[in-house]
């Protein structure tokens, strides 16, 4: 008996491991060679290499395992994401606190001064678009984690000392808020706000900026058009790795409406490409919220606000980093335009950037512009007395 169960045993080892293979190696199927991939340098053994452990089975029911563990017992997802109520997710980065936060406050809100600076010199008029953390509008989906108290006032501290610093930056909290009652401003399942929530914000600053009568030259006319609603799993759901598994557990997609602007009239739209920058008035620079056409706040911005508006907004690199880029570029010098919006998420505030592609000393400068100011009047005015 014991025999023939240690041959039973073997037999069906053998044939796991067997079956196995078998499956993984049709990972392998899916697998394209690129023209870079070369036998002779090892990338092509990389390559396949690395395709293969991603599409290994074992690998792929022990994530997909272990997720639905966390979520089911724990109702945690990996980090990067909070789980909210209701199939609401946010960013932990709106939640967790970060270290030696208060110092990074004040060394970003000194670029903010020095870059308001920098464009004032070439004419230009800073337009500081603070955008409220999704878990400040929907704190009502907030689950048993709750926010670190350093961003409880983040968002009033920001705009009472951009003002502070006379940094233009109109309140956009209460018209989202007001939003909120005719439809949804944020995804429930994205790190990001809705079209409709983008459309809200370009209105708002439009507005702001009208009345500071910011702009000049003729107004031009767009036209948005809305195509049909498509489900769309947000970005937090990458934390949640449940597919293919446990694809019943993950939250239901959201809806997005996908929103697309053109000139009204179609000479406007081409134009000489060689004098395209110069005739642009208006520049925008950000994160996602406004490179991600998804969400179409570029296209938003242009009809609110009546004027082209050139995109420098960069996916995946926070606000900072694309205005000192912007700042250095050919088109900032050559071509300043009269207004630059800067869309600036607030939970990025406290946190650390890797400046290491600029030059210390320019960010040295641009950090200590504004205080350079304030000892230059205090000087004065104690001299006038």
């Amino acid at each position: 008996m014991n025999r023939t169960l240690r041959i039973t045993y073997s037999l069906s080892f053998m044939g796991l491991l067997v079956g196995l293979g078998a499956w993984s190696l049709g990972g392998l199927d899916s697998f394209t060679r690129t023209g870079q991939m070369s036998l002779l340098d090892g990338k092509l053994a990389k390559a396949a290499e690395t395709h293969y452990d991603e599409q290994f089975p074992l690998k792929r029911l022990g994530t997909n395992l272990w997720a639905a563990l966390d979520l089911k017992l724990f109702n945690e997802g990996r980090p990067g994401v909070v789980l909210g109520r209701d199939q609401w997710l946010f960013t932990d980065e709106e939640f967790k606190p970060s270290a030696g936060a208060e110092q990074q406050m004040q060394d970003n809100l000194a670029l903010v001064r020095g870059v308001r600076d920098a464009l004032r010199r070439q004419g230009s008029q800073l337009v500081l678009a603070i955008v409220p953390a999704k878990a400040r509008l929907y704190a009502e989906y907030i689950g048993k984690q709750a926010p670190a108290s350093l961003h409880d006032d983040l968002f009033n501290q920001f705009h009472a000392q951009a003002r502070q610093a006379g940094v233009f930056a109109p309140d956009l909290l209460a018209p989202l808020e007001q939003a909120k009652t005719r439809g949804q401003v944020f995804l429930r399942t994205d790190t990001h706000w809705t079209p409709m929530g983008a459309e809200v914000v370009a209105q708002a600053l439009a507005e702001a900026v009208e009345r500071q009568h910011l702009l000049s030259g003729e107004p031009q006319a767009y036209i948005t058009k809305a195509g049909a609603s498509a489900p769309y799993k947000g970005d937090l759901t990458h934390f949640l790795p449940l597919d293919p598994l446990f694809s019943n557990l993950l939250p239901t997609p959201d809806n997005l409406q996908q929103r697309t602007t053109q000139p009204a009239r179609a000479e406007d739209a081409g134009g000489d490409a060689l004098f395209a920058d110069s005739q642009i008035p208006v520049a925008l620079v950000g994160t996602s919220y406004s490179a991600n056409p998804h969400w179409n706040f570029l296209g938003a911005l242009q009809q609110a606000l009546r004027s082209d508006v050139a995109n420098y907004a960069e996916d995946g690199h926070g606000p900072l980093l694309p205005m000192l880029k912007y700042l250095q570029s050919d088109a900032f010098r050559n071509a300043p335009p009269q207004v630059v919006v800067w869309e600036f998420p607030e939970r990025y505030l406290p946190m650390k950037n890797d400046l290491g592609a600029f030059d210390p000393q320019w960010i040295a400068q641009l950090k200590q512009s504004r205080q350079s100011e304030e000892n230059l009047a205090l000087s004065s005015s104690r001299t006038d007395h």
